[in-house]
């Protein structure tokens, strides 16, 4: 018999996380080796447990899903992630997928779906549900001046006035390691490797507009 599938699922209900962990030991080449109910705990058990896949949902205490798949990827972890999630926004899925995630699944899919998504993840090959992947081919599509988020334009319309990101992080309330995973989209979307060019670029895009002295 092949050696099973190590999984860590990260989820902060732990009902939700007894009722997965149940529906995936009864498939024989499943083994739960971890539980973790925060986006901290989360990377620290990918980083002592070695498993094969994270299980990750994204609204977490501590630390967001989102926030942890970075962390992790900034940690040189290259376990695979599958997002199982409720939340099904653009912004989500986005920001989800370039943090790191390696698939992206809603939880109402089936029994049948999770077991396929966490085999194909297994095999090093990236998975979407039917509607994420609908939803990914339309952002693709969309006009690069389109893509900034509202959130990410707020952190673009902090650094601009100076602000830090540990400033930028306390006045939007969430961590700073969240404001450097926004940073990194938005360098990303406009080409650019440094704050200063992110400012510049959405200035000439009319992405940003600074108040007036």
């Amino acid at each position: 018999m092949s050696t099973a599938i190590r999984l860590v699922i990260a989820d902060d209900h732990p009902v939700v996380r007894a009722g997965l962990k149940g529906m995936l030991v009864s498939q024989v080449d499943f083994a739960v080796v971890g539980e973790a109910s925060s986006g901290l705990e989360a990377v620290e058990l990918a980083e002592r447990l070695q498993p094969d896949i994270v299980i990750m949902d994204l609204r977490m205490a501590k630390m967001d899903g989102t926030a942890a798949i970075a962390q992790m990827r900034q940690r040189q972890l290259t376990t695979p992630i599958l997002v199982l999630t409720t939340y099904d926004s653009n912004a989500d899925i986005q920001q989800a997928i370039e943090a790191g995630a390696t698939g992206y699944l809603l939880k109402d899919a089936s029994r049948e779906q999770l077991f396929a998504a966490i085999r194909t993840v297994a095999q090093g090959k990236a998975v979407f549900s039917s509607d994420v992947a609908t939803r990914l081919v339309h952002q693709m599509q969309m006009p690069a001046t389109d893509v900034l988020s509202q959130r990410e334009r707020e952190v673009l319309a902090l650094v601009a006035r100076g602000a830090s990101n540990k400033e930028a992080a306390r006045s939007l309330h969430i961590s700073e390691a969240t404001i450097k995973s926004h940073l990194l989209r938005i360098f990303r979307k406009l080409g650019v490797e440094d704050r200063t060019a992110a400012v510049t670029v959405a200035l000439e895009k009319d992405l940003l507009r600074l108040p007036r002295q």
